[in-house]
């Protein structure tokens, strides 16, 4: 560990800002967009809150839509993480929840997945080696990603199945804080600005 020894790890979570299709509403899993003005802005505005934490480590999305959001928010050190990129929508991609349902009535990525994309499994499998990687590193890490990936992630730090990320709204340019108490992991704030 890189921090007190003694201390539980604490992983801080950005999504990125928004996209042309996040404000819409389509799937963005590979698609490489750039951020809207919205987008520039609301990344800036996570400089001050993220300059006032020291990180031990910090994991970013390939993605240029949440590189980008570590740079206007003033990330330093970020290293590329695969396992990070966006789900991967397959034909759903650059498609809304609405479309979808309209061929596919009760589909739900957190239960079905993507027809030539990734499962729920694939996905939980990824956060759970993100997780891993925290925990074994220790101290306060900072991820940047993306927003149904995130959700997933935090269902798995409180030891919960990918499901219960669809219960975890993150929209753009927000940021979670998971930690623990007790030895216990929990979620300390969820898709917040401060």
């Amino acid at each position: 560990m890189t921090a007190d020894d003694n201390a539980e790890p604490e992983v801080w979570l950005v999504r990125h800002g928004e996209t042309e299709w996040s404000k819409s509403g389509q799937h963005t899993g590979r698609t490489d967009l750039p951020l809207t003005e919205a987008g520039v802005a609301a990344a800036r505005s996570l400089a001050p809150i993220l300059a006032e934490m020291t990180f031990d480590q910090v994991l970013c999305s390939p993605l240029l839509r949440a590189r980008h959001t570590a740079e206007l928010a003033k990330v330093e050190g970020a290293v590329r993480c695969d396992d990070l990129v966006e789900w991967d929508y397959g034909d759903y991609e650059g498609r809304t929840r609405k479309e979808i349902l309209a061929e596919r009535s009760g589909w739900s990525i957190w239960t079905d997945g993507a027809p030539n994309g990734e499962a729920p499994e694939v996905v939980s499998a990824r956060v759970d080696r993100v997780i891993t990687g925290c925990r074994e590193h220790g101290g306060r890490s900072l991820l940047i990603a993306h927003g149904h990936l995130l959700r997933a992630l935090a269902a798995r730090w409180i030891d919960q199945p990918i499901l219960v990320g669809a219960h975890l709204p993150l929209d753009t340019g927000k940021l979670g804080v998971l930690g623990y108490d007790r030895g216990v992991p929990t979620m300390e704030r969820w898709n917040c600005t401060s």
